[in-house]
């Protein structure tokens, strides 16, 4: 299911989590090749992708957001 971004947090190693409407979190990070998000490093960058939905596999899977 496609959710909309709310926010972000950095995790304890400082990778970027996106903050989902459904309330659960999605790791996005820049590892390019295989991950290409150079927008996640920059606050203007993040600031530009609130509100925008990305898929929930978690929500795909019926799991309730821990809360």
């Amino acid at each position: 299911m496609r959710r909309y971004i709310a926010g972000f947090h950095q995790d304890d190693a400082g990778d970027w989590v996106a903050e989902l409407s459904c309330g659960h979190n999605q790791h996005v990070r820049h590892k390019p090749p295989f991950q290409d998000r150079p927008w996640v490093v920059t606050e203007p960058g993040r600031a530009s992708r609130l509100g925008t939905e990305i898929e929930c596999p978690l929500c795909d899977r019926g799991q309730p957001p821990a809360r």
